[in-house]
């Protein structure tokens, strides 16, 4: 596997070995030993997975700690722009931004440690996205980020994306107070 570091300490892109032949293509999405090899040693507690139209934003979401989660993420069907804002107040990246396409195509993966908002914009429909939590969701630490704060100036591509009433009422990033 291909392991890529971002400009955002941390935050890393994982490209699989992929195996393919007339048949079709194998590849390992997840392997403990070959996370511990690159230095992730990682114990996920939960595993989610979300199927959007195209034109479905969801994010900036993160968890306050002592329930903050790091996240394994990638593209089973479809393609997604993939976001990740460094919330972690002493970081040198601090509101910064990194996204990416993720696809069944590419098979990326992005491994998002505890200290990030994140967020995605599907770009087909039918798309299938799934990540790999570090720890278990709690709905009173839940916390989220407006996906078109002036501030982060993320470009997603679209003017109106299809976003959750939740995510419309998301905090500005000027008010924000990390707990990282």
């Amino acid at each position: 596997m291909e392991i890529i570091k971002t400009p955002i300490q941390g935050l890393l892109v994982i490209t699989p070995n992929v195996f393919g032949d007339e048949r079709g293509h194998f590849f390992e999405s997840w392997s403990k030993k070959a996370y511990q090899n690159i230095g992730l040693d990682l114990d996920f507690v939960q595993d989610n997975q979300s199927l959007s139209q195209k034109g479905v934003l969801r994010g900036l979401h993160f968890q306050h700690p002592p329930f903050a989660q790091g996240k394994l993420v990638r593209v089973i069907k479809g393609s997604v722009i993939d976001v990740s804002v460094d919330i972690r107040k002493d970081s040198k990246t601090y509101g910064e931004h990194f996204s990416i396409k993720l696809s069944e195509e590419n098979k990326k993966v992005v491994w998002i440690p505890p200290g990030f908002a994140h967020g995605f914009l599907t770009l087909e429909n039918d798309t299938i996205f799934t990540y790999k939590c570090t720890g278990v969701y709690n709905k009173e630490s839940e916390g989220a980020l407006l996906w078109n704060d002036p501030e982060l100036n993320i470009d997603w591509g679209v003017e109106r994306p299809l976003v959750s009433e939740k995510d419309l009422i998301a905090g500005n990033f000027k008010d924000f107070k990390s707990q990282f």
